[in-house]
């Protein structure tokens, strides 16, 4: 039985074999070992990869202040605002925010030559780009 001090891993979100989601179907009470079966629905931020859960812990950590998670990061606000908005569309967010909210995409290919943005970031920014 694991102990609160055991290291937990974070769950898989999909399968290694096709590919599809995985649900969740058990869970365990480390205390007492009470088991739960069925099938239980998935966090939204479950399936966010480190880097994330700290741009969003940095996030919150300045109260939403995007000019602070530049400044943690040590990025321009520019990239900074890329991030997090790379971040909400990942989360299925991106449509909350306000119109004048996504950069263009001259600015994210701006960012990308400066080396602010990898081409990963930068991709997943223009996919969700409307504006040229």
């Amino acid at each position: 039985m694991k102990t609160a001090t055991d290291e937990v891993y974070r769950a898989p979100v999909a399968c290694p074999v096709c590919g599809d989601g995985l649900v969740i179907s058990r869970l365990v009470c480390p205390s007492c070992s009470t088991e739960l079966a069925g099938e239980f629905g998935r966090c939204a931020f479950c399936a966010l990869d480190d880097a994330d859960l700290d741009l969003l812990r940095v996030f919150l950590t300045g109260r939403g202040n995007v000019r602070e998670v530049g400044k943690y990061l040590g990025v321009s606000y520019p990239t900074a605002r890329a991030r997090v908005s790379g971040l909400l569309a990942r989360l299925g967010l991106a449509g909350t925010e306000a119109s004048g909210g996504a950069l263009t995409r001259e600015q994210v290919l701006a960012e990308v030559a400066s080396g602010a943005l990898t081409p990963e970031e930068a991709a997943g920014l223009l996919a969700g780009t409307t504006s040229q």
